[in-house]
């Protein structure tokens, strides 16, 4: 039997695909306060991936399509003057998942699993599937490198990227396009609702250890691959879902990174205050 052959040899090398994918996204994400529009597309994806499935075409094709749709209208309101960004994405979000449902109604024999959509089925991935996301992450890498200092300037000084001469509409639209890839790629291992705390949770916590970016992003890449695999260990000792045990380990991450942070600011402030007393 090959290496290829084996389920969980299939789903170890997948998270770690998946985990670099998303740590590499989640940087830009939570540099651009993009958390809540990640939320939405995940949902917004679900039809996509719903119909594809009804029809019988591929999945990824469905939700790309899905998240292309929801990523470009987004753009577009949000550059509308006075449109609250958060109000248009909320809109999206409801109506996208709403669809997906409607969807499924209608679907008596509905014969896919459909909680494999929605929290992942990684022991079942295949090695086409392995191959969409390698793919997924050499262009998702590529674009972000060729795009680094446009996007840093961005999301630090977005009127000072505009003076500057950057096209800043245009790289919102690629970002926005960049994190749906990333998110409809780590359906088979996470599934649609539970991308979002893979994508979030793991730089969110590399930024409470650096400030510097490139710090930031081999740690958010760390995190991300280090949650999938201890994620799918635990789904294989304790026979609980992948993807749900990949997403609470990820938070756990987090909130474990959140505690030391404070710990670490509180002994400083101490350490300042004791300074201060005993000149």
């Amino acid at each position: 039997m090959s290496w290829w052959d084996d389920a969980l040899h299939r789903a170890t090398a997948e998270v770690v695909l998946a985990g670099a994918l998303a740590g590499l996204v989640g940087v830009q994400v939570v540099l651009r306060r993009l958390s809540f529009f990640t939320m939405a597309l995940t949902h917004a994806t679900f039809p996509g991936v719903v119909l594809a499935s009804i029809i019988g075409v591929n999945i990824l094709l469905g939700g790309v399509v899905a998240g292309g749709i929801v990523a470009l209208g987004v753009a577009a309101l949000t550059r509308r003057r006075g449109q609250d960004a958060s109000a248009a994405t909320g809109v999206l979000l409801s109506a996208g998942f709403a669809l997906g449902a409607a969807l499924v109604a209608t679907q008596s024999g509905f014969s896919r699993d459909l909680s494999s959509f929605l929290v992942g089925s990684i022991l079942t991935v295949g090695p086409q599937d392995l191959v969409t996301t390698a793919v997924a992450l050499i262009v998702v890498a590529a674009v972000l490198a060729a795009g680094a200092r446009s996007l840093l300037l961005i999301g630090f000084d977005r009127a000072g990227a505009q003076a500057a001469g950057i096209r800043v509409g245009v790289w919102d639209v690629v970002l926005l396009l960049t994190i749906q890839i990333a998110v409809v790629t780590m359906v088979p291992a996470v599934g649609t609702i539970l991308a979002v705390s893979l994508i979030v949770a793991p730089a969110a916590a590399a930024r409470l250890w650096s400030d510097r970016l490139p710090v930031v992003t081999a740690l958010s890449v760390g995190f991300a691959v280090g949650s999938g695999l201890a994620g799918l260990w635990a789904s294989s000792r304790w026979d609980v879902a992948a993807g749900a045990s990949i997403s609470l380990t990820a938070t756990a991450v987090l909130a474990v990174s959140w505690l030391l942070a404070r710990v670490r600011t509180t002994l400083g402030r101490l350490a300042v205050d004791g300074a201060g007393a005993h000149p």
